[in-house]
């Protein structure tokens, strides 16, 4: 089963604490009025494609960079320490998928997101909305457009 439609742009977006590769709860709503969000939804820790893209994450400062996985707090920290990522990586892990399914892209057949982008705005609006699945990579150009528009 597929995920079902995603969160629409000019929508409020759903809040959400999750813990982060540290195990510090990281809450969306603590952002607004200070910075704006790029929030990425990757399928699963140690894969290529993820880690490639995490890596080119690295370099956004014009945003807050939260990126989620249905993986464990423990097995982000390993991966975050092995690849010295310095963006959250948030732990959707209990209850399984929950903020994946409350963004629209989690995928109940194989047990993780798409690969979802959304750009949200200091005042929580979503103002960007991508997703592709997770067998398919992100052209890099999605970091750009999601920024644009939220800058």
């Amino acid at each position: 089963m597929l995920p079902v439609m995603p969160v629409a742009v000019g929508e409020k977006a759903p809040d959400f604490v999750l813990k982060d590769q540290n195990n510090q709860a990281v809450r969306l709503s603590d952002f607004r009025a200070h910075r704006p969000v790029l929030l990425v939804f990757y399928p699963l820790a140690f894969t290529g494609v993820c880690e490639g893209e995490l890596h080119s994450l690295s370099s956004v400062a014009s945003a807050q960079v939260l990126t989620i996985s249905v993986d464990s707090v423990y097995a982000h920290k390993v991966w975050a320490d092995r690849e010295g990522f310095t963006v959250p990586l948030l732990a959707d892990f209990w209850p399984h998928g929950s903020i994946a399914t409350a963004y629209g892209v989690f995928n109940a057949t194989r047990g993780y997101a798409e690969r979802g982008t959304f750009a949200i705005d200091m005042s929580g609006i979503v103002r960007f909305a991508a997703v592709v699945p997770a067998s398919s990579s992100r052209d890099a150009t999605v970091w750009e457009a999601a920024l644009a528009s939220v800058i």
